[in-house]
């Protein structure tokens, strides 16, 4: 049996959807264990070019069983519209290779409402939320003030418990926001239109992990986000509202006593930020939007541009420090190959004193990249498959991050398909 955790490095956005995608080939199970819709997992294969938010990455691979795990923040109206829009692309989704736990809490109606108005109430000192309703989620999941999936099964008792949750919540909303409230026939109309749908794939999870562990099968943890979007040790307050560590993938995914044999660290050869907060390398100018060109650097669910800027080995060995990343995927490094040369963060300074260390997050706001350059190969990679056929000035970079945040890298894709791909095992 093998336990492997696919974690994204940085700000998220780095390429885990294309790697788990890729490495389930080998697993018999895809766990997604913590965040929600806010996800932007794109896929490219033989199947077609899809942008996934709460489906697992495996759900393209034949036999393999893909699961949502507790820790997600379940969002029932978002993933009936997923399975439609993949199923219309010839995917077979049923309960046969999709399952959801029993033990996920339901992202509530009013959430995505609690997401936009408290935005639109910070204005310019916002976070930068998708606006998906993940933050209000996980307050009221904290609060014991949420809906678990199994009780879509007690009808009775459910319909008792979501008044009594209603009713808090129609507080929040009309005193402090001024907001319309709900009513029971809202959200009974909710239960029948986007809760029905999904209760064929409502299942013991933890049981099914528990019993394919013993089996001695291979799972998959795919995580959401990166380590500095973490809630505890990301750029706090511009983090998610979950844990994005594969130490957490025990826990959100419903086997906490699995242990982690392999933790996959996905880095994009670049850096690339969506949404709010510190971002030290961040380019600007033309200079920035023709590498956001070259890398279509959009959001996958929000389609905002992304910031941009080069790869940060200060804020990179940080991220493979916090997730103890065993080896690590360096994503899109063909779009790299326009550069004469190419400029690469390798420390900060902060107060005129230069520092390897990632600070605390009120500090990085004070904080200036300072800049080293590679030469670049100026050739399209795009075709390559081995990592000594890449150009000298492509294997000296691969090299010098290698080096410089100490983690093998393993992976190197050249292209966004799923096979674009050079391994160095």
């Amino acid at each position: 049996m093998s336990n492997c955790a696919i974690v994204g490095i940085n700000w998220g956005d780095e390429g885990k959807g294309r790697m788990v995608d890729l490495l389930t080939e080998d697993y018999d199970i895809v766990v997604r264990f913590q965040g929600g819709g806010n996800a932007g997992h794109t896929v490219k294969n033989e199947l077609g070019k899809f942008a996934l938010h709460l489906l697992p990455s495996g759900i393209f691979r034949k036999g393999v069983m893909n699961i949502l795990g507790n820790g997600v923040a379940l969002d029932p109206e978002n993933l009936l519209t997923e399975i439609k829009d993949v199923r219309s692309k010839g995917i077979s989704i049923t309960p046969e290779n999709l399952m959801i736990s029993d033990r996920a809490s339901l992202l509530l109606p009013w959430h995505r409402d609690l997401d936009e108005l408290e935005e639109q109430r910070l204005k310019d000192k916002k976070y930068g939320s998708t606006k998906q309703g993940i933050a209000p989620f996980y307050s009221d999941k904290y609060q014991k003030k949420t809906l678990m999936a199994g009780e879509l099964f007690y009808p009775d008792k459910l319909l008792s418990h979501l008044k009594d949750i209603m009713e808090w919540k129609d507080l929040t909303l009309t005193s402090v926001y001024g907001h319309e409230p709900y009513t029971m026939d809202m959200l009974e109309d909710w239960l029948r239109r986007s809760c029905e749908g999904i209760m064929p794939f409502i299942k013991n999870t933890g049981a099914f992990l528990k019993k394919a562990s013993k089996e001695g099968k291979n799972i998959l943890f795919e995580a959401q986000l990166g380590s500095l979007r973490d809630l505890d040790y990301g750029i706090y307050p511009y983090t998610t509202s979950s844990n994005t560590m594969a130490a957490f993938a025990p826990i959100g995914s419903g086997l906490p006593s699995a242990r982690i044999d392999d933790i996959v660290g996905v880095v994009k050869a670049y850096s690339t930020c969506v949404g709010e907060g510190p971002f030290v390398c961040e380019m600007s100018g033309d200079e920035a939007e023709k590498l956001r060109e070259a890398g279509n650097e959009y959001g996958a669910k929000t389609g905002r541009p992304r910031r941009v800027g080069p790869i940060d080995i200060v804020a990179t060995r940080y991220g493979v420090e916090v997730q103890a990343a065993t080896e690590i995927a360096l994503t899109k490094l063909d779009v790299l190959s326009y550069m004469e040369e190419i400029p690469v963060c390798v420390r900060y300074e902060i107060e005129g004193q230069e520092t390897d260390d990632f600070p605390f997050p009120l500090a990085l706001e004070d904080a200036k990249p300072v800049i080293k350059y590679l030469p670049g190969w100026k050739t399209d990679i795009s075709g390559i498959r081995s990592f000594e056929a890449l150009p000298r000035e492509a294997r000296e970079y691969v090299k010098f991050i290698e080096e410089n945040i100490s983690c093998p890298i393993t992976y190197i894709s050249v292209g966004p398909e799923r096979h674009s791909i050079i391994i160095r095992k």
